[in-house]
């Protein structure tokens, strides 16, 4: 049977849009008491009425993501279950265009937020002996596609932090998971130096899919553990 999720803690970070803006509702609707982080504050209260908190926060930033886990902490008692969702691409992302700036700055958004918010939710769950975290990485971290040097490289970094946790914190009882989702039709889209053909398009995974499976991922028991999971269109 599936565990449940009622009042389950969970931190949803990037929860403005895509991927993590589904992932916060779904796990909301299964009776999680939902904690959603964004820059976009205006986003967020397009979905306050439906998850238990929003806080405005940057996935760059160190303190802020501090401030995320203290604040879903004080109001639902602790973080159970960390999703780091966030991510970002440029049209710029050939190497012959890519600037040092740009480098700097993927890595912050698609991976070293990802050790900020781990790090702020860590000493939580090794004082209740359980957690989990899932990553939201990405199918060009496996098989390599034109998004870009800095994409894949910081896409690909979370499966060693991912790993390194689950090494060290396995005697604490928490788990860590690795989403790898195939072309997906969220805002990042967008960002493509090329358009994607709508009849490409219409074959994508939506947003919901992801969230589906992350949501999933987390109403299994405490005694498995999912390394890694791929999600790719079928017809594609």
């Amino acid at each position: 049977m599936p565990a449940s999720l009622q009042n389950s803690s969970v931190l949803v970070i990037g929860a403005s849009s895509g991927m993590g803006r589904e992932t916060a509702l779904q796990f909301a609707r299964q009776g999680a008491n939902v904690t959603a982080v964004a820059r976009r504050l205006e986003r967020l209260r397009e979905i306050e009425a439906e998850v238990g908190l929003i806080v405005e926060g940057d996935a760059k930033d160190p303190a802020s993501m501090e401030r995320a886990a203290a604040a879903a902490t004080e109001k639902f008692g602790g973080v159970d279950i960390l999703i780091y969702a966030t991510g970002d691409n440029i049209p710029d992302r050939a190497m012959s265009r890519l600037t040092t700036e740009i480098w700097d700055h993927m890595i912050q958004v698609n991976l070293s937020g990802a050790y900020y918010a781990s790090r702020a939710v860590l000493p939580g769950m090794r004082a209740r002996k359980a957690g989990l975290l899932i990553y939201i990485s990405s199918k060009s971290a496996v098989i390599p596609d034109e998004s870009g040097a800095s994409y894949q490289a910081a896409k690909t970094g979370l499966r060693g932090l991912a790993q390194a946790i689950r090494v060290e914190e396995k005697g604490n009882g928490i788990r860590t998971c690795v989403v790898y989702p195939g072309l997906t039709d969220t805002e990042i889209i967008l960002k493509r130096p090329v358009k994607t053909p709508d009849e490409t398009l219409a074959k994508a995974l939506q947003a919901s899919d992801v969230a589906e499976l992350v949501v999933s991922i987390a109403t299994l028991p405490a005694r498995t553990w999912v390394p890694e999971v791929h999600l790719f269109p079928a017809g594609l």
